[in-house]
């Protein structure tokens, strides 16, 4: 399995004859050969989770497929465009796709083909801000921490997850609460904001210690990772 970091959420999962293209935000599309299918997933309509260019790729491959949560309003091409909202089922295909609900907009997708799991958080994440009020921050916990318990114990073999530097201390909260109620063998951090140092903050937290070693090392846009699964 090759996986690319596009930017921010974005990342590209290629095996011999399938790509899947999760929240394209900016970054350039690996080379892609036109016998492969293609799924394109946008978790919600946030700028910075998806952009109507991805619609242009159908012009360039025949074989390909949209799966976008149904808050995204744009149209995409006839025939090739799936809607989904949160705590949803489809099958497209060979992907079995389930939904989790966001903490912010739109989904998570928890995708299962042939005999791989793939995890793409979207913007569902334990969002706690100093600013807010105590009453906010605890429905944010409980909320991320409802959705979860929904895969707890599920064996994921490729997690995308945020790590999001803006949150000061609690940085790492949505991620170590989920490599601690899931069967995840390896994660890739992700709406770091290109503040690829905070990977080295959570490889020195105390927190992160039983699970560390599963934790992709992300520091550049275009980064390609090797996983044999």
């Amino acid at each position: 399995m090759r996986i690319t970091y596009l930017n921010h959420s974005g990342y590209v999962v290629e095996e011999k004859d399938i790509v899947l293209i999760f929240d394209y935000y900016k970054g350039y599309l690996p080379p892609i050969t036109e016998e492969k299918k293609i799924y394109v997933f946008a978790s919600h309509v946030h700028y910075d989770h998806f952009k109507k260019e991805i619609f242009q790729w159908a012009d360039r491959y025949k074989n390909i497929q949209y799966i976008l949560s149904d808050d995204i309003m744009a149209e995409g091409p006839d025939g090739k465009t799936v809607y989904i909202g949160p705590r949803q089922g489809i099958q497209v295909d060979e992907l079995q796709i389930r939904t989790l609900r966001s903490t912010d907009e739109g989904v998570a997708f928890f995708v299962r083909f042939r005999d791989k799991v793939i995890y793409h958080a979207g913007d569902l994440n334990w969002w706690h801000w100093e600013e807010e009020s105590e009453a906010y921050n605890l429905m944010m916990k409980r909320m991320f921490q409802n959705e979860i318990r929904k895969i707890e114990g599920e064996r994921i073999d490729v997690a995308f997850v945020p790590l999001d530097p803006r949150q000061g201390e609690q940085y790492y909260w949505g991620l170590d609460y989920f490599m601690k109620h899931t069967d995840t063998r390896c994660i890739f951090p992700m709406h770091m904001w290109e503040d690829y140092d905070i990977y080295e903050r959570l490889m020195e937290n105390p927190a992160a210690e039983e699970y560390k070693n599963r934790v992709m090392h992300v520091i550049r846009p275009q980064q390609v990772f090797e996983r044999s699964m």
